[in-house]
């Protein structure tokens, strides 16, 4: 793998969250930037809850910031301190991605959902007119949940063990969405175009199932954004079922074009990112 160039005349992008030993992010731009003789870097900071508002202002004054990658736990806190959100980090309720403007304003935006939306419409999966089961509504389901209404989805089911984040995700899609039919309350996935488990159920050996996998369809299409595994437990027992399922990494993959566009970097295929990914590969010697 290259090594990107840093220099006086690099461009960071911060990734800031907590803890910093799951970010993958980095394994997947950097040897692009650097695969692309793009003078960028995107570098991991260990920001705790309750760092950011300390660390996010003077960060992003730096001319050279280009701006930041925001994971856990901070996707939600991190809108109140922007000047302008768009429509889709609104939904959401949360945001991670944000940039300067050249008048010194932060802008923020959500491309959880982007990349998972972009993943099932390369399935072949049309969302115009399409219902979904979203099971989970924290920042990714939220994000999920409201780009699949931008993408033209016309009926949704949320479903949150934390009954009040399901409601309130409801409210705000309809106030942006009023046509969409919105449920709550129930994971039935029977009747379902897609079916997404938008939970951290999963992320360890022996964590129950997202929801009832024997009322599966064959003919719906299921996602997970769990990336511990490639093909989880909750996966595996969707194709055992007949269906057609979406991997988490995908998600992962197909929403960094979008980020580069944000930040007006080059802008890679999600097929040339896997390329160059150093996501499986030993770190190199010291």
């Amino acid at each position: 793998m290259d090594t990107p160039r840093i220099d006086g005349h690099t461009r960071v992008i911060a990734h800031l969250g907590h803890p910093t030993h799951s970010f993958r992010a980095p394994l997947i731009y950097n040897p692009w930037f650097a695969a692309s003789g793009t003078n960028a870097v995107v570098v991991p900071l260990d920001c705790p809850a309750g760092a950011l508002e300390t660390l996010l202002p003077p960060l992003m004054a730096a001319p050279n910031v280009l701006g930041a990658l925001i994971t856990m736990p901070h996707k939600r806190g991190v809108v109140a301190l922007l000047d302008e959100v768009s429509r889709t980090a609104r939904v959401a309720g949360a945001c991670n991605a944000v940039k300067r403007t050249a008048d010194g304003r932060l802008i923020g935006d959500m491309f959880d959902g982007e990349g998972f939306v972009r993943g099932v419409q390369g399935k072949g999966l049309v969302l115009s007119g399409a219902s979904a089961l979203v099971v989970g509504s924290g920042g990714v389901g939220s994000a999920i949940a409201a780009s699949l209404a931008a993408a033209g989805a016309t009926r949704l089911a949320l479903f949150d063990t934390n009954g009040a984040a399901s409601a309130a995700l409801r409210e705000r899609l309809l106030a942006a969405y009023p046509a969409l039919e919105v449920r709550t309350g129930a994971r039935d996935p029977a009747g379902f175009d897609l079916v997404v488990n938008a939970t951290p159920l999963g992320m360890e050996p022996g964590d129950p199932l997202p929801l009832d996998v024997d009322r599966l369809e064959p003919r719906s299409l299921v996602g997970e954004v769990v990336m511990r595994e490639r093909v989880t437990a909750f996966l595996s027992a969707a194709q055992a079922r007949g269906c057609r399922v979406q991997v988490g990494t995908d998600m992962l993959f197909e929403q960094i074009p979008a980020y580069l566009e944000f930040f007006g970097l080059p802008v890679a295929t999600p097929g040339r990112l896997r390329e160059l990914a150093a996501l499986d590969r030993p770190p190199a010697a010291p």
